[in-house]
């Protein structure tokens, strides 16, 4: 199992290319489903989780090439409708196929998924939605089977929750079910609108992209086309980290300042200066501690919950104390133990974290228990003085490309050993 040894103490200095979105590439990917003549996505960044989706369509029997940020896919020649738990179990978001393999060819078997323990993300949304489209739906031994009888049908749906997986999910059914269909409460997240965005290029009738309320008419087929994934801004905020951590400069470029102001002004009231231009954003801590903040995680355009954790690192150094309160999963504070190994002080109640700022942090053998949270032990291996090691890297690569590459460019002294 590969590790990071880090030697901390290092002021970050550079700019860094940001990747596309993991959380756009894999939603995108599964809406390839959809197309009848051949789909083309560039942008796409090269990771576990995307490599992992690729292979489960290529399951269905559909070609599918992935070659440096580009994946092409051809559904003519699909001829299965089985996701099964060896791919499915790694990673949540291959419950993705499900829509459009109900909506295109009427049946669907997929496993229950798996992927970061960090909350029960209960996929009863999904399911409750397509059952309300018209899928007849049972879940046995481990695996959702779904299937309709001809075309799926419009429907007016409520989420009972705010749910981007479900949104994703039961958008990509409605797309090809007949009538019109009206989801409200839907999420917001632009990888959602990205998500849109490339079904209205392939033939898709959306109204209402960038709000809680969906409305889709359905077309009776769509069309290939060439799609590039939308910028990654939990890897932007998660490298603007990295600086205001260390006390650095760092540029970011390829991203959108849009997708990520709720990070952003955060970081400006912990006083770094923050700059912005169309497809770039730069961090500066001019050398200073940052002030530690609180901030509440909710639905965007709020705070997203991918950032949470890297901004509890940069506050366990910062000057004064804040709380954190965590809304969207219940067990995402799975990191604090580790921080604490290091020196942090930090005490949690339920879903409030206070976070005390030390001056500095101490090397220690740590231990990644998430993705994002991965990340959060980085940036504190980052601060802290002396050699560190995070283990259980396998968790930052699933949405994370070229980390360590990206992060010695800046002047980090990382290297990744495999046990």
């Amino acid at each position: 199992m590969d590790k990071f040894v880090i030697n901390g103490g290092i002021k970050l200095q550079g700019e860094v290319r940001i990747s596309g979105a993991k959380n756009a590439a894999l939603p995108l990917l599964a809406a390839t489903i959809l197309a009848e003549t051949p789909i083309t996505l560039t942008n796409v960044p090269n990771l576990k989780d995307v490599n992992t989706l690729v292979e489960l369509i290529a399951g269905l029997g559909i070609s599918i090439s992935y070659s440096g940020d580009t994946v092409k896919a051809d559904t003519s020649t699909l001829n299965n409708q089985f996701a099964p738990y060896e791919l499915v179990k790694t990673m949540r978001a291959s419950i993705l196929v499900l829509g459009p393999l109900v909506a295109r060819y009427g049946s669907a078997q997929v496993s229950l998924p798996g992927g970061c323990a960090i909350g029960s993300r209960p996929v009863d949304q999904h399911l409750k939605a397509l059952e309300a489209l018209g899928a007849h739906i049972e879940v046995e031994n481990g695996y959702v089977n779904a299937k309709v009888d001809g075309r799926l049908k419009g429907a007016d749906i409520t989420f009972d929750m705010v749910t981007v997986g479900g949104t994703e999910n039961i958008l990509m059914a409605a797309v090809l079910a007949e009538g019109v269909t009206t989801l409200r409460n839907a999420a917001c997240e632009p990888e959602i609108t990205d998500l849109a965005n490339m079904l209205i290029k392939m033939g898709a009738k959306i109204e209402g992209v960038d709000t809680d309320t969906l409305v889709i008419t359905g077309v009776e087929s769509l069309q290939g086309c060439e799609y590039a994934v939308v910028a990654d801004r939990i890897e932007t905020g998660s490298y603007l980290a990295a600086a205001a951590i260390t006390g650095g400069k760092v540029k970011t470029t390829h991203t959108d300042p849009t997708l990520l102001e709720a990070v952003l002004d955060k970081f400006e009231e912990m006083g770094a200066e923050v700059t912005r231009g169309d497809d770039w954003i730069e961090l500066d801590m001019q050398d200073k501690r940052p002030k530690a903040v609180s901030f509440r995680t909710l639905p965007h355009p709020d705070f997203p919950t991918d950032m949470q954790a890297q901004l509890m690192a940069v506050n366990a150094i910062g000057h004064g104390f804040a709380t954190i309160s965590e809304t969207i999963f219940e067990n995402r504070f799975m990191h604090v133990p580790e921080l604490s190994r290091m020196g942090a002080n930090i005490q949690v109640e339920g879903n409030d974290a206070v976070v005390t700022g030390v001056e500095k942090l101490s090397a220690a053998p740590v231990m990644a228990t998430d993705l994002r949270a991965s990340f959060s032990l980085v940036l504190a291996a980052l601060a802290a003085e002396g050699e560190s090691i995070v283990d259980r890297i396998y968790h930052i690569d699933r949405g994370y490309e070229n980390v360590e590459a990206k992060l010695q460019s800046l002047g980090a002294q990382i290297k990744r050993v495999s046990a």
